[in-house]
């Protein structure tokens, strides 16, 4: 029994199945699509599990929350928001639940959970994570499926309504089945094995220093005992025996050499293939990372440096993305209501949780959402998990923004008023202003304006 197989046996052992109460199973299937079992193996390689523990962890990292696509609200207190962030069941965290989810994913191709539900209302109320290992699945005639579930410990056989299973899955070729990302990878990975191999042979056999032992005169003949007598042993492979014994492997690396009935030793070096050995390496670690999406960075190979990783991760994230929405689709499908859904419900993930590490990337982020209307000031304290403040809730705008339908009247208005000129200005304010200034003294002298006369009134 693994590990995964291990943790999911305290869940298994004690649970009960429904449908052995409620259900009927059925006696004739069509297809047994058995899940994909995964080489772990493949894991002593260090690239391919830094690739599925990074990968699984920042899976299990993103939360969840229930949204209106119609209406763009979230339902707070939806019954399987509980189980998708707070505890899906007695056993584990929601990172727990989620990580091994992910790790079955990339080692064997499928995951499950079992959805256990509420006998009267039908609403969830526990999540049970089943791995790929332990689920086979079966169709009907009529292409309805059951989930055989297999007790990693008492061996017991059950099965699930599909209605009750959430079934994610990694690359498939039918849309049935998902394959491991270390199928596609298996000849990457068995050369990596073998190179490993190869490395681990090297220092534990190989001589320190290494070359060859020569001698003058040929070296025939047998080992005698201590009666003087032939033994089945050569003189070379005596002379190879003890050489390796007192100059091979770790723990004698780099110890004087002591040599004697004329023996003389001739240094090999390295050729240029044990040169390439660590290149080969590398080119290992790269080709692993590209299927798994995982930039270099994350796995400390290749070149360092902040404006390439910071890019890198974007690009990383971004790969994400066909592994989210697979999940959210089927969580939603099978977690809400129809009339839920056909109202506008839907599961999500928030996937920008994974760049809050940089901060000057999730600055630039929130100043052009709050700069053009789309964040208000609480929406951006709601993403960093503080508080709202008072006023917070009012979203803003520049006023130099317009609509774009109203720009070739405000052009056609802008060259009425002087091309550029300020707000009010008209042609005829625009013309005097080109006009030429007058000399002072040549100016018309200004007539003394009359002073109004003074008005009587009368006594009615």
């Amino acid at each position: 029994m693994n590990l995964l197989q291990a943790l999911n046996a305290p869940i298994l052992r004690n649970a009960r199945s429904p449908t052995k109460e409620k259900r009927a199973i059925p006696a004739v299937f069509t297809s047994t699509l058995a899940g994909s079992s995964g080489s772990y193996a493949a894991e002593n390689l260090s690239a391919v599990y830094a690739c599925i523990n990074i990968r699984s962890s920042d899976m299990a990292c993103l939360p969840q929350y229930v949204f209106n696509r119609f209406t763009r609200k979230r339902w707070e207190n939806n019954p399987a928001l509980d189980l998708l962030n707070v505890r899906p069941n007695a056993r584990m965290t929601p990172f727990t639940r989620r990580k091994l989810l992910e790790y079955s994913i990339y080692t064997t191709g499928n995951a499950y959970d079992w959805i256990v539900r509420d006998p009267v209302s039908r609403e969830p109320v526990e999540l049970i994570p089943l791995v790929g290992t332990l689920v086979q699945r079966q169709i009907t005639k009529e292409g309805y499926i059951w989930y055989q579930v297999t007790n990693p410990i008492t061996r017991e056989v059950f099965y699930l309504p599909q209605e009750d299973v959430c079934d994610y899955k990694g690359p498939s070729r039918d849309g049935v089945n998902g394959e491991p990302i270390l199928s596609y990878a298996r000849e990457t990975i068995s050369a990596g094995l073998a190179a490993q191999a190869y490395n681990k042979a090297f220092y534990e056999h190989g001589g320190q220093p290494s070359g060859i032992l020569t001698v003058d005169a040929p070296m025939s003949g047998y080992v005698k005992d201590a009666n003087g007598e032939d033994t089945d042993k050569t003189l070379k492979e005596a002379m190879r025996e003890e050489w390796e014994r007192t100059q091979a492997g770790p723990t004698n690396a780099h110890r004087i050499a002591i040599l004697d009935y004329g023996l003389k030793y001739q240094s090999l070096g390295i050729s240029q293939r044990d040169a390439q050995f660590l290149e080969q390496q590398n080119q290992t670690v790269e080709d692993i990372a590209r299927y798994f999406n995982m930039p270099l960075y994350k796995l400390q190979s290749g070149k360092q440096s902040y404006q390439s990783n910071e890019q890198q991760r974007i690009e990383y994230v971004g790969s994400l993305q066909p592994d989210v929405l697979q999940r959210e689709q089927e969580m939603t499908y099978k977690l809400l209501t129809p009339s839920q859904i056909e109202r506008g419900w839907c599961i999500r993930t928030n996937i920008m949780a994974l760049l809050r590490s940089d901060f000057n990337s999730r600055a630039s982020f929130y100043r052009t959402m709050k700069e053009i209307g789309a964040y208000s000031v609480d929406d951006i304290l709601a993403k960093e998990d503080m508080p709202e403040v008072p006023g917070g809730e009012h979203r803003q705008a520049s006023l130099n923004y317009v609509p774009l339908e109203d720009w070739a009247e405000l052009s056609r208005k802008r060259a009425e008023n002087g091309g550029g000129g300020r707000p009010g200005k008209g042609p005829e304010e625009a013309a005097e202003k080109q006009k030429p200034e007058e000399d002072p003294e040549e100016a018309p002298e200004e007539e003394p304006e009359e002073e109004p006369e003074e008005e009587t009134g009368t006594e009615e």
